[in-house]
């Protein structure tokens, strides 16, 4: 049996950030990464829009927006040391009524709280900056940018491999025996044993820790993301990504369009609840996955509390011409024949017992392991921060090990 003093479960990155963190912190360490899958940044990592967020929509300090404002630092710093194409195209928010002008403007003062500079724009203002875009109002954030998280997960996997540590993938972990000072962790065909755990497993993160014989009071709800591509000839339909104003009393940005660092446009991605943690497919369906979300009170009162939300985004996935709707509003040449199919991703979205979302980071930790039990948008961009407040966090469990 193999022996680590810290082992990191999932591969994404978040986990890979925060194994490197500790190789780099604490060198002499033993640090295994353990992955279900092939490959590195398969699941949310993976499947998301690409943006690098620049912490607009945050409570001003919260760790979300600490983390958004410090990430958006480090993961383009992350980039330029390693070559890393990544481009800062900027984002345009983009208000088409009444309501969305006045929450508009409620965004353009948060983001001065967050110590961003965004632009105001009237509409002629607008259709100057971006002749593609319809709307009455805008606000233009510069510090936006987009990136490929999978591309640079995997050179940052590279980097924990040189600086010592060591990753095992096909490794679905099944059972987790606690010992007194450290966890067997068990697969159906290896057995580990680790001084220290940390679980990142995204949406798994909530079935990881009850092994641990944690008691939660949240589950995880996994809602699917749908994107679709736009034909070539739309590359230089716009020159920066084209957001609406989200509701602010849900977690999720709405559909817009995105330039990806590959050059092409993509439109999305809308938020419905999804019948499979990891189903990707438009009628996938997980049996156990579905059960441990119908029996959680929780989900029916999220239910209840967002009813008009829910239907809306179940019509825009079941209608192509539903959907369409949302981007016409400040994008009307795009036609229906032309949005094409493009993968599809899975959130992460935990859920606390009385219905509410929650909206912050959420962390678990006991004397051999801490669990990421809620790492909301932008984890991606946030990735490095979070790792460093993790490490943090367990330190003196590390010094123990060390």
């Amino acid at each position: 049996m193999d022996k680590y003093d810290v082992t990191v479960i999932g591969a994404g990155i978040v986990g890979v950030a925060t194994a490197c963190e500790i190789k780099r912190r604490f060198p002499s360490l033993s640090v295994m990464i353990l992955e279900k899958e092939t490959s590195p940044a398969m699941h949310q990592t993976g499947r998301n829009s690409g943006v690098i967020h620049a912490g607009v929509y945050y409570q001003p300090g919260s760790l979300k927006a600490r983390f958004c404002q410090q990430g958006l630092k480090d993961t383009i710093a992350f980039c330029r040391q390693h070559a890393i194409p990544f481009q800062q195209c900027g984002k345009l928010i983009v208000a088409t009524n009444s309501l969305e002008r006045k929450r508009l403007h409620d965004l353009y003062q948060r983001c001065e709280q967050n110590d961003l500079s965004p632009t105001l724009l009237s509409k002629s203002m607008l259709l100057k900056k971006s002749p593609n875009t319809l709307g009455e109002e805008a606000i233009f954030i510069a510090q936006t940018g987009i990136v490929d998280y999978q591309t640079l997960t995997t050179v940052m996997l590279n980097e924990f491999l040189q600086l010592g540590g060591d990753v095992t993938f096909n490794f679905p972990l099944i059972k987790v025996e606690q010992l007194q000072t450290s966890c067997d962790l068990l697969s159906h065909h290896a057995r580990i044993n680790s001084g220290f755990v940390i679980n990142c497993t995204g949406v798994m993160t909530d079935r990881i820790a009850t092994m641990f014989d944690l008691e939660l009071d949240f589950r995880i709800v996994p809602f699917k993301g749908e994107y679709f591509q736009l034909p070539a000839k739309y590359n230089q339909i716009i020159d920066h990504l084209i957001y609406p104003v989200p509701d602010p009393s849900l977690p999720f940005l709405g559909v817009h369009l995105t330039k990806m660092i590959d050059g092409s446009v993509t439109v999305g991605p809308n938020a419905v609840l999804a019948a499979a943690r990891e189903g990707y497919h438009k009628f996938d369906f997980n049996l156990t996955d579905m059960a441990a979300s119908f029996t959680f009170p929780g989900f029916w009162r999220l239910l209840n509390r967002h009813k008009s939300s829910v239907w809306g985004e179940l019509k825009s996935s079941l209608s192509k011409r539903e959907y369409l709707k949302q981007v016409h509003k400040y994008c009307p040449q795009i036609k229906y024949h032309e949005l094409l199919p493009y993968r599809s991703g899975i959130r992460a979205q935990a859920v606390a017992k009385d219905g509410a979302l929650i909206h912050d980071f959420k962390f678990i930790q006991t004397n051999t392991s801490l669990h990421v039990c809620n790492a909301p948008s932008p984890a991606a961009t946030s990735a490095i921060p979070i790792a460093s407040e993790i490490v943090n966090r367990i330190e003196n469990q590390l010094n123990t090990q060390n």
